[in-house]
Order: structure tokens, then sequence, then C-alpha cells
């Protein structure tokens, strides 16, 4: 944790409000694989990572509430009696969202102040949303003694984002940061909720993100476009075969079958994410052995068909998978997140060149007018009192 980020929240929350608050740390995440699986009621594999959002809690001691906005200087306040409507100032709407949906639950909300900041790249694809989501309604789980498990918290979350936001997520990003442990990946079957630690000590290896500082928005229509794609191949295959629920129950070969009642461009997605579930048990096994070299094999698989078959990398993200391949050190690279920006998840030998992460910061420059930047990551536990 970033000891000094924390006492800047405290500190920023304590001339404000002349009280001492609860301190939570939220994490980001990475998601070693199993990309826009999650929304299929598939498999991924994500860990919670040292990267976090921090907040500073407490109770008002009355109904008005009010939200401050370290890293972006701004704030809002809202009454709590109040029925709460999405605002212009997009961050805003993930705290509102969580409040509406406890709210709804009818729990004994009272009024709160907030102070949140944290050293999460925005945009990115690490989780920036589901670490404020999580992180909010974890600190009121304990101010106000709500009751939550970690599930509940989770599932809150994922509402907020479909109700208030607008994106149609799946439950990983939340699940993630309740769940994370230290030194752990999760195998997580998104439709059962069954879930197993892998242990991911990656010696003699990092987690490195580069970040290509193109900003995507899941907001954007892509994001529950594809979602919607995957959902008419289901509604084909289940012509066919009744017993089908979702793209995790399907094959390949049942896919084939049907291949003629669905255009080409839902193919390929339905073929992506049929596969990446499959992906998702091999990459747990190599993580459990070891074997890295399987590992990053599996993670340019993956990139290839995000790439080209799903279509959500951009130029950007492609260029740095591809200029990865360059250097023997780096043993897969991948994507991460959403797409259509953010970084690429990279598996990087530990004795790497030390001139190798700077050959490709002027290969990107050079090819696209600004500076890329690095983000070493260790996996690290879930949301918690600090």
């Amino acid at each position: 944790m970033n000891e000094k980020y924390i006492e800047k929240i405290r500190t920023t929350y304590t001339s404000n409000f002349s009280q001492e608050p609860t301190m939570i740390g939220a994490p980001g995440r990475i998601n070693i694989l199993g990309e826009h699986t999650d929304y299929n009621n598939g498999f991924v594999l994500p860990a919670a990572v040292d990267k976090m959002t921090y907040l500073a809690v407490g109770v008002s001691g009355g109904d008005v509430c009010e939200i401050i906005a370290h890293d972006l200087e701004e704030k809002i306040t809202f009454n709590i009696q109040d029925e709460l409507h999405p605002k212009d100032q997009h961050w805003s709407n993930y705290i509102l969202g969580v409040v509406d949906e406890i709210k709804k639950l009818k729990k004994p909300l009272q009024g709160f102040n907030c102070v949140f900041g944290g050293d999460i790249p925005i945009g990115a694809g690490m989780s920036s949303s589901a670490a404020l989501e999580c992180g909010v309604i974890f600190g009121l789980n304990e101010l106000f003694n709500l009751g939550f498990d970690r599930m509940e918290i989770a599932r809150l979350g994922q509402a907020a984002e479909h109700h208030f936001v607008g994106v149609k997520c799946g439950i990983m990003d939340q699940f993630a940061n309740m769940y994370g442990q230290p030194n752990s990946a999760i195998e997580l079957d998104c439709k059962s909720m069954d879930f197993k630690y892998h242990p991911s000590s990656f010696q003699n290896v990092s987690l490195m993100l580069f970040d290509t500082r193109v900003h995507h928005s899941l907001g954007d229509s892509e994001y529950n476009k594809r979602r919607k794609e995957c959902e008419q191949g289901v509604s084909a295959l289940q012509n066919a075969f009744p017993g089908i629920e979702s793209l995790r129950d399907a094959t390949l070969e049942q896919l084939e079958q049907i291949k003629d009642q669905i255009s080409e461009v839902v193919y390929r997605r339905c073929s992506f994410i049929i596969k990446e579930n499959q992906r998702v048990s091999q990459a747990a096994r190599a993580l459990e052995e070891g074997d890295f070299t399987t590992l990053g094999n599996i993670m340019y698989t993956t990139h290839n068909g995000l790439s080209s078959d799903y279509e959500v990398s951009c130029e950007e993200l492609d260029f740095l998978v591809k200029e990865s391949v360059k250097y023997p050190e780096i043993l897969g690279a991948r994507m991460m997140g959403g797409g259509f920006g953010g970084c690429t998840l990279n598996l990087v030998q530990d004795n790497h060149s030390p001139n190798m992460i700077d050959e490709i910061g002027k290969n990107f420059a050079g090819q696209f007018g600004h500076d890329m930047k690095v983000y070493p990551v260790n996996i690290a536990r879930g949301t918690s009192v600090i």
C-alpha cells in the first residue's frame, strides 16, 4: 500500500470534516486470462493488485453527503433521502449508483462523507470503477453495519454499473476486488460463482502493464454491442440445442452446425468466447505448474483472438504486443480489459535486458507521438479496512 497516499486522503478528510475517518483500501485488478467471458457465464482468471483506490469515510451526522474526488479536485453533495439520478461527472455515478442500490434494499443508510483517490491508472483496463464501487459499499457496510457479505458487495457494485452507469458488465471485476488474495490468482466460474485460488508466486518472472494511454470508455456502445452479438449466437444455438443457456455451455462443433444461421461477425464473436473459456483452464494449469512459457503462449493466442475475432483491440495495443515478440525475455503479452485502449499485460523474465523497456517505449513514442507508461504490479488482497 502507498502510505503517503493514504495519509493524503486521511488529511484531506480530517481537514474538511474535522473527524477521524474509517480508511478503506480497494485494489485494482488484472485479468491473467478470460476476457469478455464473464458476461457470457464463462471462466476468468483475475487477481487483485497493489494499485489501489483509497477511501476515507465517516458519518456526516445529517442527511447530506459530501464526496470529494481528491485527484480530480472535484466534489458532489446530495441528500441521502432524495431520489438519485446520474450526473455529468462520470465518476460520481459509480458512487450514486451503489448508494441507490443499497437504498432499494431499505437498509438503514444515513448521511456520510467520503474522500477518495489512488494510484489505479484511469482508463487502463484495471477496473478503477469496480474499486470505487466496492470500496464505497464496503465503507458504508462498516459505518452502518449493513450486514453485506463480500459476494453481496460484488453483486451490488455490478448492479450499480448496469443501472446507473449503463455498462452491462460481468461480475469479474467486482469479484476480484472483493476476493483477491496475495500471491493467488482466482479461477472463477461466472455462472455458478464457484472459485479456486491458484498459487501465483511468479518466481523469476514479473507482471508488467504497458499503458497505451489511450483511454477507453466502456459506456460507449461497442462493449454492450459485443454482449448483444453473443446473445444472438446463444439464441441460434438454443434453437438447435435446447440445453444451452449461454456460450459457456456450447462447443465449437455445435457452433459450426448453426454457422449458416448467424452472421459471420456473430460467428467470430462466439468462436472467440468458446475458445477463451477453454484457454482459461489451460492457463490455470500452467500457472499452477509454474510453466510460464505455456502461459505466455496462451496469452499471445488470446490477444490474437481479441484483435481479429472479437475486435476490441486498437492499433496501439496491437503494436505493443508485436513489439513484445521481438524480446525473448517477454514470455507473453496481450491486451487486458474491455478493450479499445488501456494496457497490455506482459509476462517478463526478471533477468531481462535493462534497456528493453526503454527500447519498446522509444519505438512506441516514435510510432504514436506520445509516451507509454509502465506499471509493475504485484498480486494483492481484496478490499479491506486499512
